[in-house]
């Protein structure tokens, strides 16, 4: 067993895959030689040739559209967009084809295919390359979209993706890419889709989060501790579908629901939570939802990054919040 980082854990859940099943290929912007921008597929096309490893032009809309042909004819690609916020000249081919190649073909046809991006800010970069865009996956039918927030659950949730029949699109959070380390065996065990994760048990109020939020979270969590507020903290990891029976048994548990995600506030993830759970466990609900979320605007630039996404001092806040009402 090995302590590494997730971006070591996504590489080795590659390797995993395309020595277990040669199907696998791997394809995007400087995936091959250079093992990626971030470094996620470096040695890989060493090891596995250029044949399965393949650079591509920097072409998001053929990145997609070569991957959902591929595995129309039975190979199960593996494609990178480098960056989240360069995913826009591919949605025509995501919305359009992606997902709805199993239901225009009755079956006929899959899509086994995953779609990985980092997600999110954090990291000093410039415009485009922050981006936290979920709610623009999830909210098309015929795609699974996933978002781990550990070293464990990247290798396993890839290795997952990967052997799904349908197509993935995995969201890899950006600032934790080298932030932790973490016992990691390789052992080709996939951990299951569609499942929420309880990182903290708790009486008093659960927290729904996910990505690298999920360590401002904990910390918050942590913070509150000491004035003897005991929170739930749930790692969604799943953001479509999502596994609301966990959600829903822990806010029977606790009566109170705060969400905290990076991404903006409207018409967000959270929101469609927060309407689940108002639908399913209104009587359970001692108070209103709250959420503590990125703001209405663009990603700033670094100076203001931090101001943006949501801190531990202001997840704290949200908590006391929540607890008042």
């Amino acid at each position: 067993m090995a302590k590494i980082t997730m971006v070591e854990a996504i590489n080795m859940a590659h390797a995993w895959e395309m020595e277990h099943d040669p199907s696998v290929v791997v394809l995007g912007e400087d995936v091959g030689i250079n093992g990626g921008v971030f470094r996620a597929t470096v040695g890989l096309q060493q090891r596995f040739g250029a044949t399965r490893v393949q650079d591509t032009p920097l072409a998001e809309g053929l990145i997609a559209g070569t991957a959902i042909g591929l595995a129309a004819q039975g190979i199960r690609p593996v494609a990178e967009i480098q960056f989240m916020g360069f995913i826009y000249p591919a949605l025509d081919q995501i919305a359009s084809h992606m997902a709805r190649l199993r239901n225009r073909t009755r079956g006929r046809l899959t899509c086994p295919l995953v779609l990985r991006m980092p997600h999110g800010g954090g990291i000093h970069a410039p415009e485009h390359h922050s981006e936290s865009l979920e709610a623009l996956l999830c909210h098309h039918p015929g795609l699974r979209v996933v978002c781990p927030s550990s070293p464990a659950r990247a290798y396993g949730l890839l290795l997952a993706a990967i052997r799904d029949p349908d197509p993935v699109i995995f969201l890899e959070p950006v600032r934790l890419y080298r932030f932790i380390r973490q016992d990691v065996e390789d052992d080709g065990r996939a951990l299951p889709i569609d499942s929420c994760f309880v990182l903290r048990e708790g009486s008093d109020v659960t927290i729904v989060t996910w990505g690298a939020m999920t360590v401002e979270t904990l910390k918050a969590a942590e913070q509150i501790a000491a004035e003897g507020v005991s929170c739930e903290v749930i790692d969604v990891a799943s953001l479509a579908p999502i596994d609301f029976e966990t959600i829903l048994d822990s806010v029977v548990k606790t009566g109170r629901l705060l969400i905290v995600h990076e991404a903006p506030r409207n018409c967000a993830v959270g929101a469609e939570i927060a309407a689940t759970v108002s639908e399913q466990a209104l009587y359970d609900l001692l108070g209103p939802i709250r959420r503590v979320t990125g703001y209405d605007t663009v990603m700033p630039l670094y100076r203001l990054e931090y101001d943006y996404i949501p801190s531990p001092a202001r997840i704290v806040d949200g908590i006391r919040s929540t607890l008042a009402e």
